[in-house]
């Protein structure tokens, strides 16, 4: 299994100095939670960006990652804005590998728990399922990409009904 890391809120920390919350050029808030599981798995920064700055380059990087792989499971940390952009070309091209897209609502610098939850049930069920897609996992729910959206009113993931 290999953990790719591509920013958003889940990673963001707090600048002191201009007062905003920024994605940092590193896999801290990842780590940390790693660090708690008796485990090791493969982690790897790709980018550093709010997902919406994400751009098609971007998600073609994630995808050449992917297919330079032995891995055929993956978690990718994305940002909730635009993850079931990312979560719908990857299904596009892969048909053989698990891929798990995973974020947080809030950083995990304000709220380790969300994160910490998120990132465990996206572990959990990668080993767990057998049938490869690209799933994400948010809110409490594992599920395929095209059956969760965000609701951005609520500040949730939601089924789509």
């Amino acid at each position: 299994m290999l953990i790719l890391n591509s920013g958003g809120t889940f990673n963001k920390r707090y600048n002191p100095l201009n007062g905003e919350l920024e994605v940092p050029y590193d896999n801290a808030a990842i780590e940390q939670i790693l660090e708690s599981i008796d485990c090791e798995y493969d982690l790897a920064g790709v980018m550093f960006k709010d997902s919406l700055d994400m751009t098609i380059d971007d998600r073609k990087i994630l995808v050449n990652i992917i297919m330079e792989s032995k891995d055929d499971t993956f978690i990718i940390i994305h940002g909730t804005d635009t993850m079931h952009l990312s979560a719908e070309f990857l299904s596009e091209i892969f048909e053989d590998r698990k891929i798990i897209l995973v974020g947080a609502m809030k950083p995990f610098e304000i709220d380790n728990i969300e994160a910490s939850l998120n990132l465990g049930m996206a572990i959990g069920y990668a080993k767990a399922v057998s049938k490869a897609g690209v799933y994400i996992c948010m809110s409490g729910f594992v599920e395929p990409w095209s059956k969760l959206e965000k609701n951005r009113k609520f500040g949730k993931f939601e089924l789509v009904r």
